[in-house]
């Protein structure tokens, strides 16, 4: 049986290592990146309507009175 890198001419192996290095030093931060600012961006725009988290507001009571 031949490897399959016998069979592989080298203008298709430099072609495979020309891709494999944009795809994984280039190509894949700049998604990670974007995946993360896109998340970030979703949640600002959500608070800037809905407010930000935080305990629910006091009720008002009337004065003199003393919770038990």
């Amino acid at each position: 049986m031949t490897s399959s890198r016998a069979s592989t001419p080298p203008s298709r192996r430099k072609q495979e290592l020309i891709v494999f290095v944009l795809l994984s030093l280039v190509l894949a931060p700049v998604l990670a990146v974007a995946t993360v600012g896109g998340y970030g961006l979703g949640i600002w725009v959500y608070q800037m309507w809905r407010g930000p988290p935080g305990p629910p507001p006091k009720m008002p009571r009337s004065p003199g009175v003393v919770p038990q």
